[in-house]
């Protein structure tokens, strides 16, 4: 099971619904150079979306969301596997962290198409650097 764990920051951003919103933000972070990892958007509440936004450089997420006035809510810590997608390969990760007594309070996976998978982890913050022990982060 060849996998890569990598510690990544994600940040909130709440926005009002309308059209072409979630365009500004996504499209005035790409304008000031940010590296997005991974994104989703749920609803969060009546007329609004929530983004999760996982920058490569936090940094620079911080300085385009000011300078764009981008309200965020984190930096907040998560990890990242990215590996070869093969049965089993989340159940091997699973494990891992089970061994370490650390609790996965959401996670969230993909396979790319081309034989590979991401795979997002949150876990409590007090069980962060032992989970990233865990996967070898």
């Amino acid at each position: 099971m060849a996998f890569t764990v990598r510690r990544i920051d994600y940040f909130y951003i709440t926005i009002t619904e309308a059209p072409g919103l979630g365009y500004d933000v996504l499209s005035g972070l790409a304008e000031q150079g940010v590296n997005l990892i991974a994104v989703t958007a749920v609803p969060g509440g009546p007329a609004r979306t929530q983004f999760t936004v996982f920058p490569d450089d936090t940094a620079k997420m911080q300085r385009a969301a000011q300078q764009a006035n981008i309200p965020l809510d984190g930096p907040h810590p998560a990890l990242v596997v990215q590996g070869d997608d093969e049965i089993g390969a989340l159940a091997g990760i699973h494990e891992k962290l089970l061994d370490a007594n650390v609790h996965i309070f959401a996670s969230t996976g993909v396979a790319g198409g081309r034989g590979g998978y991401g795979y997002i982890i949150y876990v409590p913050p007090e069980e962060y650097q032992r989970a990233a022990d865990a996967l070898d982060a």
